[in-house]
Formats: structure tokens, C-alpha cells, sequence
């Protein structure tokens, strides 16, 4: 395929066919069915039938990705006529692609187009939902050394904190710290939070902001007192993610916190380096 060919075909899916509405991209299937040079909507529509079962195969819910819409188009003398049509995200154009004909020029550089399209949304995704950990990680350190203060202000023992927090893992998963280490194999020196997934990060900070607040507002100033309150925020904490379907010990853990920090402090230095360094990783 040439370069001016490319450059063509790029301005047309980008500039042309591509659309978005309050932020949200899409591509009209009537837009796309010409780019991929189908004269007839019959016999695209075949392809995206394909297209279709191979999102629900992937076990993806065909009515995000493949949405029917009306399009109104103009007719002899001035006439305009409701034809139907199909709203396409960009992972719905990426199988349309991958079941056309490779043969042809366009197909071929649809597939590969919104392969490394797909992919580069992918690794955006991944990036960001990192991130959330690393910051809810951070965050739970943060409220910790906060109730670590209250629990010595109130109650003159500094090793209060590690029992109440223990109590509190025992109460939001059902078992205690150690033995919620042993299944997740943490290392002995490590928390047990740098290996947890960002809902039970989010958890365990919800549950001990609430143990903080009412221990200063009712004056607690015992550990028995403020373990009991932990024990009963943790408690309801956990009553609600089982009930949404969430039970804390099951679930898997997490990479290293600390590793995916470095990671994304290594992307972060690399991508001031070279402001492409995105589309380098996106080929990873």
C-alpha cells in the first residue's frame, strides 16, 4: 500500500468517518461500510453480523459496542428519507475489520488501524485504573497515620494502632491479617495492603475514616473502645460488599503496589523523553 494511500485512508477514519458526542467516540456503520468499500449495506451487514457474534464470543455485551440508529438521507428533489443504521464504538469498527475481506486495501488497513487503535485505548485504560491504585494505596497510608495519631492522643499507647488495625482486617475479611498474608503470599515484612485490589483499598479507607471520626467525636480514649469501633465499621463495610456480591476473601490479589509505582514513574520519565512514548508502549 502507498503513503499517500495511507495518509489518505488515515485522514478519512480520523477526520471524516469518526465521530463524538459529549466526549464519546463513535462511527456510523453507513460511514463506515464506504471506507471499507462495501457498496452494498446487504452484504455489510453480514460482516457486522460476524462482527457482532465475535464481541459476544469475547464475552462482551454486543449492545455496548453495536447500537441501531436511525440516519436520515437526502432523496431526488429535495426528498429525504429514514434509512437504518448502526452507532459503532471503536472496538465494534476493530471486529468489523477483523472479519472483512484482507484482500482488500481497505480491510487491510482497517485491521491494522484499529488494532493498534484498540490496543493504544487499552493501555490508557490500564494506565489510569494503576494509577487509581497507587493513589488509593497512598491514601489509605495517609488515613492510618491519621488514626495512628488519634489512637496515641486518646489513649497514650503507641502500639494500639497495629492491634485495632489487625482486628479490623479480621473483621472485614473473616480471618485474620496473617492468614490473609499466607493466601496472598505476602511477603512477611510487607502490609497486606500493597497487595490488595483498589476496592478493598477503597474499603479499608472508608471503614477507618468513619473509626476516626467517632473516636474524636465521642471522646474515645481506650483501645477497647476504639477496636470495638473499628470492628463495627470494618463489619458493615464488609456486610455491604457482600451484599453488591464482593466477599473480601475471595478475592485475588493484586501486583506489588510498589512495583506498579516504579512502573508508572519509569513510563512517566520515559514519556518526557519522548512525547510518542505512548504509541511505543501501545505496540508492546
Amino acid at each position: 500500500m502507498k503513503t499517500e494511500q495511507i495518509h489518505s485512508l488515515t485522514a478519512s477514519f480520523e477526520a471524516h468517518a469518526r465521530q463524538t458526542e459529549s466526549g464519546v467516540e463513535f462511527w456510523l456503520a453507513r460511514d463506515l461500510q464506504q471506507l471499507l468499500g462495501y457498496s452494498k449495506w446487504d452484504n455489510f451487514l453480514n460482516v457486522v453480523t460476524k462482527a457482532k457474534t465475535a464481541c459476544e464470543v469475547s464475552g462482551h455485551h454486543t449492545d455496548d459496542h453495536f447500537a441501531d440508529v436511525g440516519k436520515t438521507i437526502q432523496m431526488p428533489k429535495s426528498a429525504t428519507k429514514e434509512v437504518p443504521d448502526i452507532l459503532l464504538t471503536r472496538y465494534a469498527c476493530y471486529l468489523i475489520a477483523q472479519n472483512g475481506d484482507p484482500r482488500k486495501p481497505e480491510i487491510a488497513f482497517a485491521q491494522t488501524y484499529f488494532a493498534i487503535q484498540t490496543r493504544r485505548a487499552e493501555v490508557i485504560e490500564q494506565r489510569l485504573l494503576e494509577a487509581e491504585r497507587v493513589s488509593a494505596r497512598k491514601k489509605l497510608s495517609e488515613t492510618e497515620k491519621e488514626l495512628s495519631g488519634v489512637i496515641f492522643e486518646q489513649t497514650g499507647d503507641t502500639e494500639n494502632f497495629a492491634l485495632i488495625r489487625s482486628k479490623g482486617d479480621h473483621a472485614l475479611f473473616g480471618k485474620s491479617t496473617q492468614a490473609m498474608k499466607i493466601q496472598w503470599n505476602v511477603p512477611d515484612k510487607r502490609p497486606l495492603a500493597d497487595f490488595a485490589p483498589t476496592i478493598i483499598l477503597k474499603a479499608k479507607d472508608f471503614a477507618t475514616e468513619i473509626t476516626i471520626f467517632n473516636a474524636r467525636e465521642h471522646g474515645m480514649s481506650s483501645e477497647s473502645e476504639i477496636s470495638r469501633e473499628h470492628v463495627t465499621n470494618n463489619t458493615a463495610v464488609r456486610n455491604t460488599l457482600i451484599e453488591r456480591g464482593i466477599r473480601p476473601e475471595n478475592l485475588p490479589p493484586a501486583e506489588d503496589v510498589k512495583k506498579v509505582e516504579r512502573r508508572l514513574a519509569s513510563e512517566e520519565k520515559r514519556s518526557l523523553k519522548n512525547p510518542d512514548g505512548l504509541n511505543d508502549a501501545s505496540e508492546e
